[in-house]
């Protein structure tokens, strides 16, 4: 099993959904986060004084699949959150040593 991370552009999160779901994954987290790469922020007016916003809205998706769906999982988050513009987001892969459903007690890919 492994562990999927994607850090997207918020208005692409329905779309990654979507192409997940298409896959048959059917759970995942999102959580509302903030930062910055090569973007780096941006400079903002707020009455008549400059101001730089650092940390860029970004979106993190998680998502743990099986070994044999990780590829189609990786190529379609990639191409639903592409947009061919700078902070397009990262997809960061781990692996998941164990995963366990609580309510039932399965492990493994079972619990996923």
């Amino acid at each position: 099993m492994k562990k999927v991370e994607a850090i997207i552009k918020p208005f692409k999160l329905d779309d990654v959904k979507e192409a997940l779901h298409d896959l048959g994954i059917r759970g995942l987290t999102v959580t509302e986060a903030k930062g910055f790469g090569r973007q780096k922020g941006h400079t903002e007016l707020y009455r008549g004084a400059e101001y730089v916003v650092d940390f860029l809205p970004k979106v993190k998706v998680e998502v743990v699949v099986d070994d044999s769906l990780l590829e189609r999982a990786i190529a379609a988050i990639q191409n639903a959150a592409h947009t061919g513009r700078i902070g397009d987001g990262k997809i960061f892969v781990g692996a998941i040593d164990e995963a366990i459903r609580i309510r039932t007690g399965e492990t493994g890919s079972l619990a996923i």
